[in-house]
């Protein structure tokens, strides 16, 4: 999840476009309104007026394009993007060449090529439900290779592309099983290891297909790894797994070396090498500092592509691991780089998003680090150049704890004076907010004067592992919800900030930290835009999906314990929503898998018996989080409708 959000004024648009439902003249005719998705319920919520569908059109029509995989067959760039309702699969033959569509689905997909003979795999659920089934991919027609009932993840791919390995909750709908397959013959589909929980993952094949790293996520903070033999089933411990040690990755390269990342002896993750036997980590990258999010090794062995996090900001190095020596690539956008992928010719593909560029996908030739963009995703006939870079914000919260976050804030010179803010919450809790394409919050930025800010509460990730660990469990859950009071501190001072005119907002894990603000600090906030949100932690624990279940008990609390039950009933939103005065947006989807639509449906009744407003978007076609265009737009204009009445008052 790593993983989005927005709000108006009528400084540019005449305030009768966002009327409510006032008489008009009797000679006048009806105000035209924008057609609802079919699969969208607006529980008392006004219908969108057309005008404003209208302003805001060329900032619903920005694409983003990302890096997935290269055919090792043709040689072409394997992307992900859209052009109809949802992201699908394209392949690019060249730097700046067409896309080409080879998946026509309802529901986005993703996936990739096996080595070799370049045939596709991918996974795919229905309606945002995570309920992913394998497939492969030819000529536009998917054949299904799981039971089309259970959740299933791909995992791993071996290095001759002979075998595929994925986790499967096909036993008991709770338990990520592992097993494996030849794609090309699926009656080899076989469960190598039945396990118990959740976040059962294979992470890699050693060489030879005979045996396979196997990393057991317990938390952010602690993920247990296995050496397992394919054949036998038998599985060893690698490592001591009574220490908190986070591994990532899990790769070999050709000299039968395994590659992770850890944060064993350090507060960061480090990259570096691992002896299955031993399981002594050996730092490899010579960074002190900040994460190392992301890996590849050249198949040849002769060098890694790795990404590090610098509080937000991506760089692309490359690591020589025979000598050691370290070449950073030059001349990237300042923001955020994902899916490094090598390929078999040795060319490095990624995508970048920036504030400046929409998510594209890039190349780097590993000889001479020249950077190659193969896309140029469309922003709707706008120019990305004039979009706003963000300010990197820190201050000390109640505690000293020091916490940041990113101010996107309009050009003084068209919107000068105090402007209005909204406070944008990631979910996780382990996530981060980066800067990045900000897409139709632009609109709220360079077109109506709204300033848009990201924190990163404690509890983050990209800060260390003491620095994520600091709002574990229900005791120390509500500190983070504290660090919004000191940003509201210092963004309050700011003479370019209007003190009087702050909202709040977020998603997931960010949507309880939004209700939970929107209480604590409801003098200070005009309106709550909660999205897909925790509002009750026991009610979501009890009904989030199991085979999530105890990994969610990690972060929050066990509800099962007296004593934190009873902690996780006082902290709920639901508990204290009383309090809850301001006006209150809540979005949800119905087939989310992760935070119930239960959870939405308990706020909006709680504060509707209060006799307080509340308007309530569900898409019945989407899970956690919109992720139609047709839906997600709608949204927007909801959201732009909220705030123009609740935040900007027609002003």
């Amino acid at each position: 999840m790593r993983h989005l959000l927005l709000a108006l004024t009528a400084l540019t648009l005449p305030s009768a476009a966002f009327a409510q439902t006032a008489p008009a003249a009797a000679t006048s005719a009806p105000m035209p309104v924008a057609p609802k998705p079919a699969a969208l319920e607006a529980d008392g919520i006004p219908a969108v007026p057309m005008s404003l569908v209208e302003a805001t059109r060329p900032y619903m029509e920005f694409r983003t394009a990302g890096f997935v995989d290269w055919d090792p067959v043709s040689k072409s760039m394997l992307i992900s993007t859209r052009f109809g309702n949802v992201a699908q699969l394209h392949t690019v033959k060249g730097p700046g060449m067409a896309r080409t569509q080879i998946s026509f689905e309802p529901e986005p997909l993703r996936g990739g090529y096996l080595p070799g003979d370049g045939t596709m795999i991918v996974q795919k659920d229905k309606g945002g439900d995570e309920f992913f089934q394998l497939y492969t991919l030819k000529d536009g027609k998917l054949t299904l290779l799981t039971d089309g009932k259970s959740r299933n993840g791909l995992n791993a791919v071996s290095k001759d592309g002979k075998w595929i390995a994925y986790s499967s909750t096909r036993r008991n709908g709770r338990d990520t099983d592992l097993y494996i397959m030849d794609p090309r013959d699926p009656k080899t589909d076989r469960m190598v290891k039945q396990v118990e929980g959740g976040g059962w993952a294979i992470a890699g094949f050693a060489p030879g297909n005979k045996q396979a790293v196997v990393a057991n996520y317990i938390s952010v903070t602690k993920t247990n790894l296995y050496w397992l033999d394919l054949d036998t089933g038998a599985m060893t411990p690698i490592g001591d797994h009574k220490k908190a040690i986070a591994y990532g990755g899990g790769r070999f390269a050709p000299d039968g070396s395994l590659w992770v990342t850890s944060d064993e002896g350090s507060d960061f993750q480090r990259l570096g090498t691992l002896d299955p036997k031993t399981g002594k980590f050996t730092p490899r990258s010579p960074e002190p500092k900040w994460d190392v999010e992301g890996f590849d090794i050249a198949e040849d062995g002769s060098f890694i592509a790795y990404t590090v996090n610098e509080a937000g900001v991506y760089k692309l190095r490359l690591l020589d691991p025979k000598t050691g020596a370290v070449r950073e690539v030059p001349g990237l956008p300042a923001g955020t780089i994902g899916g490094v992928g090598i390929a078999p010719w040795g060319t490095i593909g990624f995508t970048i998003s920036s504030a400046k560029v929409p998510a594209d996908a890039y190349s780097v030739d590993p000889k001479t680090l020249e950077v190659t963009r193969w896309t140029m995703s469309e922003t709707g006939g706008l120019d990305p150049s004039v979009n706003v870079e963000p300010e990197f914000v820190e201050v000390k919260s109640f505690d000293g704890e020091p916490v940041s976050g990113f101010l996107y804030r309009p050009d003084p010179k068209k919107f000068p004076g105090k402007r209005p803010l909204i406070f944008n919450i990631h979910g996780g809790p382990e996530g981060q907010s980066t800067p990045g394409f900000r897409g139709r919050t632009n609109y709220l930025l360079n077109e109506l004067g709204v300033a848009v800010f990201y924190p990163n509460v404690r509890g983050s990730t990209g800060f260390g592992k003491r620095f994520v660990s600091l709002d574990n469990g229900p005791f120390l859950r509500e500190n983070s919800v504290k660090d919004i009071g000191a940003f509201l501190d210092r963004l309050e001072a700011d003479p370019g900030i209007d003190k009087d005119r702050i909202a709040v907002q977020g998603g997931s894990y960010g949507g309880y930290m939004c209700y939970a603000t929107a209480i604590r600090y409801g003098g200070r906030f005009k309106a709550a835009d909660c999205i897909v949100a925790i509002s009750n932690f026991v009610t979501f624990l009890e009904n989030t999906q199991s085979y999530r279940r105890d990994l969610r008990r990690v972060e929050y609390g066990d509800e099962r314990d007296p004593k934190q039950r009873a902690k996780l009933i006082e902290i709920s939103p639901l508990t204290n929503i009383d309090k809850l005065t301001i006006p209150l947006l809540v979005v949800t989807g119905a087939n989310d898998p992760r935070v119930p639509k239960s959870e939405a449906d308990q706020a909006v009744a709680a504060v509707r018996a209060k006799g307080r407003p509340a308007w309530h978007l569900v898409g019945m076609n989407e899970g956690h989080g919109f992720a139609k265009k047709e839906n997600a737009d709608y949204q927007f204009w909801v959201e732009l409708m909220f705030w123009q009445k609740h935040l900007l008052g027609g002003k």
